[in-house]
């Protein structure tokens, strides 16, 4: 069962709510019926979360589809509690195209507000009695419902714009940094500020806001994440996909039963396999795909059967970063490596790991 609901594509990016978007619900219907609401106060509130959510959607189309101009994919546009997550398949590494890319997102917000303030009757609200400001504004109605809304937009732009890295302000501030000085450098100095202000909201919002502390979590291991990543990319540069395949590796005939395969993966520490015929790769026998069919199949099955045909090659000159991104991006990290038509390798994300660490100590 997926943990998400999938609401379904829109200019090619699927979008989907995260099933814990819905505890949301429950804490403002909490906060609701707590501060003594009705049930006209929880309606008034559903529907600025979800016009809410709507501009946070806007927000990340405005990252995928700047990426998309750059050639850069997007999997999904995930909603989770505390915001919108599109899911790039890179980064780009052009200092000027990561910066368009992170500041896409709060301009679709800006416009968004400035749509918002031409509509909106803000000098009602512009008052200096704090009585009638408190009346005007004690809960979401329908005559305050579009402000609330601009505000939020005004707010979404100025939080993101923050430096915290791995946000899109603290994105802005490695491209930037980036113009200056190595990627990794930038990153590293990034990491560093999107830490210390992360450090910063979980305090706050300890004694405010939880949510605040939730998303510093986040942006905490988001920025360490990402530091690691490109630290190990750094390892990687100036070799080719050569340089780390296994050129040790079994392959299987389509013919060759499960039985055959259950006992290569007992024998050896291999556990996918290349199914060849005639010297070709023909498909892929996965260990979770085997595994699946021996609860299903006899064992005299043929791997034909089981086999997953559409599969990605590598050529064993392309750079090893790139492979390392592409291994990155799926959960069946594993790749037929390929010379002048012929198979000569296998990649998968545990020799990249084994690569980087001997790398690392050599370098060391």
């Amino acid at each position: 069962m997926s943990a998400s609901l999938n609401l379904g594509r829109y200019a090619g990016i699927k979008v989907q709510i995260h099933w814990t978007f819905w505890l949301l619900f429950l804490f403002i219907g909490f906060m609701v019926f707590s501060g003594g609401g009705d049930y006209i106060d929880l309606f008034w509130s559903f529907l600025f979360i979800f016009a809410l959510f709507f501009c946070v959607v806007l927000h990340e189309y405005g990252h995928a589809l700047a990426a998309r101009r750059y050639g850069i994919g997007t999997r999904s546009i995930t909603l989770l509690p505390i915001g919108g997550v599109a899911s790039l398949k890179d980064m780009p590494e052009d200092p000027k195209q990561e910066f368009v890319i992170a500041i896409a997102g709060p301009l679709v917000n800006v416009v968004i507000a400035i749509i918002l303030y031409i509509f909106v009757p803000v000098e009602e609200f512009l008052v200096s009695d704090p009585e009638l400001l408190e009346e005007q504004l004690s809960g979401i109605t329908a005559s305050n419902f579009m402000f609330y809304l601009l505000m939020v937009n005004v707010v979404l732009v100025v939080f993101n714009m923050l430096p915290a890295f791995p946000m899109d302000g603290g994105r802005v501030f490695r491209a930037l940094l980036s113009t200056r000085m190595s990627r990794v450098q930038a990153t590293r100095m990034a990491t560093a500020l999107g830490k210390f202000m992360a450090l910063v909201f979980f305090l706050l919002g300890l004694f405010g806001n939880i949510i605040l502390a939730i998303i510093a979590v986040f942006i905490y291991f988001g920025a360490h994440s990402e530091n690691i990543v490109i630290q190990q990319i750094s390892l990687l540069e100036g070799n080719d996909i050569r340089d780390a395949m296994i050129t040790d590796f079994t392959t299987l005939s389509p013919d060759d039963t499960l039985q055959q395969a259950v006992d290569r993966i007992l024998a050896s520490t291999e556990q996918d396999f290349i199914v060849s015929e005639m010297g070709k790769p023909v498909g892929i026998l996965y260990m979770a795909d085997l595994a699946q069919a021996l609860r299903e199949l006899e064992r005299t099955t043929p791997i034909r059967e089981v086999m997953q045909t559409r599969f990605v090659s590598l050529q064993a000159s392309a750079p090893l970063p790139s492979a390392y991104r592409q291994l990155r991006q799926g959960d069946r990290n594993f790749f037929p490596v390929m010379e002048n038509g012929t198979l000569i390798g296998v990649l998968d994300m545990n020799n990249i790991n084994e690569f980087l660490t001997l790398r690392a100590a050599y370098d060391y």
